[in-house]
């Protein structure tokens, strides 16, 4: 699995350093903190970032996505019969 960060460009420097921050999952206390902010910037910052419309996109291997092998439950999960 790969995460990207897509139309990060239209970010200023500080939104993208608290986006990449919030999508690995620290939250904004401890952003703040990192990047000698106060809590409330972090999420001001953040909010800007989603009206300029950045994407986070997930890419996943092939493989994941197919059907595993053998079992009922499989087989009922895609509509087939045995």
């Amino acid at each position: 699995m790969r995460i990207e960060l897509r139309k990060m460009e239209r970010l200023s420097f500080r939104e993208r350093q608290v986006v990449v921050l919030k999508e690995m999952g620290y939250s904004a206390e401890v952003i703040a903190k990192k990047l000698g902010l106060s809590p409330s910037t972090v999420t001001t910052l953040l909010h800007r970032a989603r009206q300029k419309g950045y994407e986070v996109v997930v890419i996943l291997p092939g493989q994941v996505l197919l059907p595993m092998e053998g079992g009922e439950e499989d087989e009922e999960a895609y509509g087939k019969e045995s």
